[in-house]
């Protein structure tokens, strides 16, 4: 799947969300960039919810606002090896996934950020020998 028609996918699928789910999001942002995760072998960041937390936390403010990364590189590093790989699925997954995040952080609730630490627990680690 080429940037574009990722980019356009990822738009559409954002078209059809509700808007109560969208309310405080200012935006999803589609980057060409893959997004390794440094401390695990072969793991990819697909996507990311980024929100700037309360206003006095480090200097955020509400003009930083709550943002969705879709890691377009992410997604084609996981499926290089994988001729059956869902585009379509995975990037569904990955954005409602990351609007759970920020429902949740307008509720002042990390169930889902707790379930991705445990997920994370059984990742292969990079030794460290490996940087």
């Amino acid at each position: 799947m080429t940037f574009e028609a990722f980019e356009a996918l990822v738009e559409e699928m954002v078209a059809e969300i509700p808007e109560t789910f969208l309310q405080g999001l200012q935006g999803v942002h589609v980057l060409q960039d893959a997004h390794p995760e440094d401390e695990f072998d072969d793991v990819f960041r697909l996507g990311e919810y980024l929100d700037p937390g309360p206003g006095d936390f480090l200097g955020a403010g509400e003009g930083l606002g709550r943002h969705i990364a879709m890691y377009y590189g992410s997604f084609v590093e996981v499926a290089r090896d994988d001729p059956q790989f869902d585009w379509e699925g995975e990037i569904w997954e990955t954005l409602t996934h990351e609007l759970r995040h920020h429902v949740e952080s307008l509720a002042g609730e990390d169930f889902l950020v707790q379930e991705d630490v445990s997920d994370a627990a059984t990742f292969p680690r990079r030794s460290r020998g490996d940087d």
